[in-house]
């Protein structure tokens, strides 16, 4: 008899394919049960690959035990942290951790104590997120500046300062000679950034390479023209210009000399054809071009930029390109070999033919995003040819964003279902016409993973006898669903991670009692305005102790705790108000 070896594999050989599995994972690892839980010898492997936190009220107690488990985290974030966050920055200093990522964000103010205390004992801080700090200081700045010298990314948007007035100097210039590593800064929506702030940015940092500045309203185009000359190597700049009748010559002439930028967001814009086509003449190595919402420019002027560009663009996103009709995406459609993903929302014009289009033409292209388009007022049956090409060869198709498409019927959505069979995620909100008889086909053909239903009343889901096991985000917000709906879903869906049930008001406590029950993963419901369903504790209870999956529930508008029964369930962190 053969004798089969044990197969052994060293701890930094599991660590290294757990992080590769976890970074293929995304968005959804978040769902996923710890490897601990298949074997107790990886224990010790997922505690070494945990590298990051979020720190809520609930997690304080527990802190030092986690801090002690997680040796190498390099990630906390303390954007949801209601408490004293002086206190908490203090104490998480006395553990010797090498955290390079800190998030402050979404608070009143700058914890000045605790980060002057932090960063005496951790270092290594390369990257700050004060995002949405509502009273931001002159005297934050420098301290932030002092405390962390060796920060490469810098996120202070939507930070306003309360006692700002534009004649008062932030000193830009020298916070920006205290921080010559930064490679990357946001200061979105911050009232205190002036043409000389980013002037003084772009000078004195010569590693910056990516700039965010969107609704900054003292930048001028001469500011930005003058600034951006000074880093000509910029990889990525994001802002929206200040709207005037003609964009000067030399904020064109700036745009033009940064030969490395891959990165270029216009959002909100007035920008106009001679623009585009200047910056065609350059072959910039553009990878992502936002026009979102932008005015001034015509279809001349993209089909001059993307005919003369090279073939690298992976993102477009053309949303509010009134002019677009069908023939004329064709014709762009002829330079976009490497694109990945396309937003066309509010280009009303478009029907289905432009979404073939694209796929037949596009063999990268797996995200479409057509909201508020004319998809589904033509007949399908002419592109019958269209089908018999595509079936066997374009299966990259992954996400199709299609709400608020009046025409959209079920004809279309069941055709879409046979030529994108590997179809994850499919948005269908506010589409009145759609019922079960498109959305069931979907499901049985395609491998949804995403399911967005939002008010399309004539969808129950009855039909839906078979198994759908890849089904794990499904939202029927402001639907007509039942019991009956539920009872389905607790059958056919039981590997459901999320459920959105908000203002469905024919719904019960023993339906919910049942999808809880036996959608075994489930972690998040929201039952937001469902008039029908219990909020007392007991009911609550019941649905925390049958599925001890759940991480988050949004309970009925009538939810009011008031006594120390709720204690228990407030505990574990789930409810949301």
């Amino acid at each position: 008899m053969a004798i089969v070896e044990e197969l052994y594999l060293p701890e930094e050989c599991w660590e290294h394919i757990l992080k590769i599995f976890l970074k293929e994972c995304g968005y959804h690892s978040r769902y996923l049960q710890s490897p601990s839980v298949v074997s107790k010898q990886f224990l010790s492997v997922t505690d070494s690959c945990t590298s990051s936190l979020t720190i809520f009220n609930q997690t304080l107690p527990f802190l030092p035990r986690l801090f002690q488990r997680f040796t190498n985290l390099t990630s906390l974030d303390l954007s949801h942290f209601t408490g004293n966050r002086d206190v908490l920055l203090t104490n998480i200093s006395r553990f010797g951790l090498q955290v390079k990522s800190l998030n402050l964000s979404n608070h009143c103010y700058i914890p000045v104590y605790g980060l002057h205390v932090f960063s005496q004992q951790i270092t290594t801080l390369t990257s700050l997120i004060c995002s949405g700090i509502y009273s931001f200081r002159k005297s934050d700045l420098f301290l932030i500046a002092d405390c962390f010298p060796f920060l490469e990314e810098l996120d202070l948007s939507s930070s306003s300062s309360e006692y700002y007035s534009f004649y008062e100097d932030f000193d830009i210039n020298a916070v920006s000679l205290a921080l010559p590593k930064l490679r990357k800064v946001n200061f979105s929506g911050s009232n205190y950034i002036k043409d000389s702030s980013l002037f003084h940015l772009c000078k004195n940092c010569e590693f910056l390479e990516e700039v965010v500045m969107f609704n900054c309203k003292h930048l001028t185009h001469f500011g930005i023209a003058s600034a951006i000359r000074e880093r000509p190597y910029l990889r990525s700049l994001c802002t929206n210009l200040p709207r005037i009748l003609n964009i000067d010559m030399e904020l064109i002439d700036s745009l033009r000399s940064l030969k490395c930028l891959s990165v270029l967001d216009l959002s909100c814009s007035f920008i106009s054809d001679q623009l585009l086509s200047s910056l065609a003449d350059e072959g910039l190595p553009l990878r992502r071009l936002v026009l979102r919402d932008c005015g001034g420019y015509s279809y001349t002027g993209i089909l001059d930029l993307l005919s003369k560009s090279p073939r690298f663009l992976q993102h477009l996103d053309l949303q509010h390109a009134m002019f677009l009709n069908d023939q004329l995406v064709a014709e762009l459609s002829k330079y976009l070999l490497s694109l990945v993903s396309i937003n066309l929302r509010y280009c009303s014009k478009l029907t289905e033919s432009t979404l073939f289009v694209l796929v037949e033409t596009c063999p990268f292209l797996d995200e479409i995003r057509m909201e508020y388009t004319h998809i589904g007022k033509s007949c399908v049956d002419k592109y019958s040819s269209f089908r018999d090409s595509v079936v066997n060869r374009r299966m990259k198709m992954k996400s199709l964003h299609l709400g608020y498409n009046q025409y959209l019927n079920n004809e279309t959505i069941k055709f879409f279902a046979s030529i994108f069979p590997n179809l994850q995620l499919i948005d269908v909100s506010e589409c009145h016409c759609i019922s079960d008889d498109g959305i069931v086909e979907v499901l049985r053909c395609c491998q949804i993973m995403h399911l967005n239903l939002t008010s399309c009343q004539k969808v129950n889901l009855l039909a839906m006898n078979f198994q759908v096991p890849k089904l794990e985000v499904l939202n029927l917000s402001f639907t007509r669903i039942d019991d009956k709906t539920l009872d389905a879903i607790s059958k056919s869906c039981t590997g459901l991670l999320q459920l959105d049930l908000k203002r469905c008001y024919n719904i019960t406590g023993k339906g919910v009692k049942q999808v809880v029950e036996n959608c075994t993963q489930l972690r998040e419901i929201n039952l937001q305005h469902c008039c029908k369903v219990s909020s007392d504790v007991d009911f609550q209870t019941a649905m925390v102790l049958l599925r001890p999956s759940l991480r988050k529930i949004i309970p009925p508008y009538d939810f009011r705790p008031s006594n120390s029964k709720w204690k228990p369930l407030f505990g574990r962190g789930c409810f949301r108000f």
